[in-house]
């Protein structure tokens, strides 16, 4: 399978690459298929990538890269949609927000994709939890990882 991307050109596709949202995300309902694609110039950030919209990709990270106490907790309907026995099996990924000044970049705690890898199935789940942030400031927290961790870089986007 073989889409186009307005950020890596055309790509190449195996179908157990592809990510299924039977619901869509929020905004953007008919779009289901999307992709995980590393990005060759930043070794942090990954891309979800619509497969059905060349324009359409969103920066994501797991949480635990800059948070260490990020916890989810998955509503039954969450577990059944995604097909998961529990929320152990999980994968998180945030969206994140990178604005002109990347110090201002913010990641979505409060509404994370979740993907159960082995079925490739995924959902955005918006979690009940009052104390998790929509835009919760990463810049920092990703720069200080980068000075515990010079392996991993963070390139002004």
């Amino acid at each position: 399978m073989i889409i186009n991307t307005s950020r890596f050109g055309r790509i190449e596709l195996q179908n157990n690459d592809v990510l299924t949202f039977p619901e869509g995300l929020l905004g953007f309902a008919d779009l289901r298929q999307f992709v995980l694609l590393d990005d060759p110039s930043d070794e942090i950030f990954a891309w979800l990538q619509s497969c059905e919209s060349a324009h359409i990709a969103f920066p994501v990270l797991e949480p635990e890269l800059f948070t260490e106490s990020y916890k989810a907790t998955l509503t039954k309907s969450d577990l059944e949609a995604l097909k998961l026995p529990s929320q152990e099996k999980a994968r998180y990924f945030s969206i994140v927000t990178i604005p002109d000044d990347p110090t201002q970049m913010t990641a979505n705690l409060k509404a994370p994709i979740v993907v159960n890898v082995a079925e490739k199935i995924a959902r955005q789940c918006v979690l009940q939890d009052n104390n998790l942030a929509i835009r919760e400031p990463i810049f920092a927290k990703l720069q200080q990882r980068v000075v515990q961790n010079p392996s991993i870089s963070i390139k002004n986007q």
